[in-house]
């Protein structure tokens, strides 16, 4: 079984919908989930998992919006998972976890910066390049926060798009390769529906095997 670091809760995205989205994968992962990351990880500790998985904005937690990357004071920060993935490990940046604003060392990594969303809406997912992450999958449809992101990566691999009335076109899914690694984006993610949708399911697994490498 495939050990998974999983980050996630901040207020508008709680641990709870990952926790119960992630019930039915447990048969072919096991999740290390931490909801205060800014006291917990490190780089050695990190190092122990071959994928990461960030569905978490830069806050403590859900009931401390204080920053959770702080230099000199948080031990593992953008720098620390950019090292992480050039030594080989592999990046999954899933939902909120691609909200840091333009500038921001934590969306250079990724390559991109949160722009906004339009309301809770019908979500087109549609598959646009032949890819690992999207074999075997079919285009679908959720009702989800249509996210809005300014890819800054030149080297953005991108696999899917998402489209919908209020929110027109939008980059949905992209790949990166960084130094001995691989790092993975994907935008939707926000209800447990969301979660639990089977061909979400099979696009997170994909993307985690891709990861992994």
């Amino acid at each position: 079984m495939i050990d998974v670091l999983l980050l996630c809760d901040d207020h508008w995205h709680p641990a709870e919908v990952i926790e119960l989205g992630i019930k039915p994968l447990e048969s072919r992962y096991n999740f290390t989930v931490i909801k205060t990351a800014k006291d917990i990880l490190t780089p050695e500790s990190i190092a122990k998992f071959p994928v990461i998985i960030c569905s978490k904005s830069n806050v403590v937690n859900a009931s401390n919006t204080a920053p959770w990357f702080e230099e000199n004071v948080t031990e593992v920060c953008p720098k620390e998972f950019e090292d992480y993935v050039r030594n080989g490990g592999g990046f999954l940046s899933l939902h909120s976890g691609n909200t840091a604003k333009e500038g921001e060392p934590y969306c250079n990594f990724t390559g991109n910066y949160f722009v906004g969303h339009p309301p809770r809406c019908k979500v087109d997912v549609k598959m646009t390049s032949a890819h690992s992450i999207t074999a075997c999958i079919e285009d679908f449809s959720i009702r989800d926060e249509h996210y809005n992101i300014q890819v800054i990566a030149s080297d953005a691999d991108v696999f899917c798009r998402t489209y919908s009335e209020t929110g027109g076109e939008q980059i949905g899914g992209y790949t990166r390769n960084i130094g001995k690694g691989r790092l993975c984006v994907l935008t939707p993610g926000h209800t447990l529906d969301v979660w639990q949708h089977e061909a979400f399911q099979k696009l997170l697994c994909n993307a985690i095997d891709w990861c992994i490498g």
